[in-house]
Order: C-alpha cells, then structure tokens, then sequence
C-alpha cells in the first residue's frame, strides 16, 4: 500500500475529524492530532512525556519543538501503512516550516494540503446544534441529523447527550477569529507549492469523502 501523508484545512465544524476518521477506516491511514498526543504523552512516562508534563502542569503553552517531537516520534516509531493525517498541526507559518523540514529530514513528503471551505453562517448553524452520544460517541444534530426518539442513542439507546462547552456562537466566533487570524495563511502556504486542493464542505458527507479520494488517488 501507498503510504500517503496529508494535511486537512478548515475551520471548526468544516468537517475534518469526519473525513479523517473515513481515511482511517477505509485507506489505514493513522490520524495524529496534536491533542491526542499531547494527553497520551504526558501520561507515557518516556523522556518527552516528562518535557509535556512540565510544561503543561506549570499552565504554560507548549512549544512548537514539543509537538514536532512527538510528531517525529510518531513518524519514526508509528506503524501507517496508509500515511499520516496530520490533524490540529501546522496551524501556523512557523509550524508548517518545521513540519515540512522534518519530513524533509525523515526522507517522507507531504502528498497533498485539502482545504474543506464552507460558509462562516452555515458553520455556525452546524457548530450549535450538534451533539453526541456521551457512551458510544454517535454525532447527531437537532436539525440535520437528530435522533429517531428524542434524547434516545440510534446506535447503543443511551440516554446520555452531550454538547461541548464551547459549541456556542460566542466560542465559535471566538475560534474562527483564532483560525483566520493564525491558520489561514497556510492556505496561501500550500497554494504557492501547489500543494493546496479546495473543495467544497457544503456537499454532502460522501461527496465530500469523494472529492477527497479523488485528490489522493492522483498522487
């Protein structure tokens, strides 16, 4: 299998996490987000997890060489016999640098940049109304896609539901502003290395993963 490592853009709600998760389930691709690793890393007990550790119980941010060292040691320790999703980083110019010099660095390239554009007022419609399921983690929304019984799980009949705390209209203006300010560059970025494909978030789900396929499939 071609290994294929890519970089998905778009603001909160654009549906990243869903395309992702299709790309790992259907072409074995590992999905790294900066998150994830950061929670697993400072319970890990290894040399950086110690680093992660400090800095977050000291309630400092972490520096961009932390995460491109859990980067490289996911890189270089990782098994993805589809490639790498890199999912929450770059998120800015520097960044975006250091991950392009680290994959230089490792012999590994960045196959493809895919930006899901979508419209700023129809974010905001999705943002507010979704939930999920607090046991099984099935996503629904009160408009698009709410449960068959009200309050009820379609997939496991759980009763617990669950909204993130910052799916508001005040949080999601607040995280769009840090998006265009800070991670829209990046789009210029990879348009100027003709690395950048945009295709439209509007569409439905599969149109959607469609699109994206098709991007990977000409690599």
């Amino acid at each position: 299998m071609t290994q294929t490592n890519i970089i998905l853009l778009g603001p909160p709600g654009a549906g990243k996490g869903t395309q992702a998760k299709r790309l790992v389930d259907e072409r074995q691709m590992v999905q790294l987000s900066t998150g994830d690793m950061l929670r697993e890393a400072r319970t890990s007990g290894t040399e950086m997890g110690r680093r992660v550790a400090a800095v977050m119980d000291a309630g400092h941010l972490v520096t961009d060489d932390i995460v491109i060292g859990l980067i490289e040691e996911r890189l270089t320790t990782g098994k993805a016999g589809g490639g790498y999703i890199f999912d929450g980083f770059p998120r800015t110019l520097k960044q975006a640098d250091a991950l392009g010099d680290l994959l230089q660095r490792l012999g590994q390239k960045l196959d493809a940049v895919i930006e899901i554009r979508v419209d700023d007022e129809v974010l905001k419609d999705r943002i507010v109304g979704r939930y999920t399921c607090g046991n099984c983690g099935a996503v629904y929304h009160d408009k698009y896609r709410p449960t068959k019984v009200p309050g009820v799980c379609d997939t496991c009949g759980s009763t617990n539901m669950k909204r993130r705390a910052d799916d508001t209209e005040e949080a999601l203006r607040t995280r769009m502003l840090a998006y265009y300010r800070d991670t829209s560059p990046l789009i210029g970025y990879y348009y100027a290395l003709r690395q950048l494909t945009t295709i439209d978030g509007l569409a439905p789900m599969d149109t959607v993963a469609e699109a994206v396929a098709k991007v990977l499939d000409k690599r």
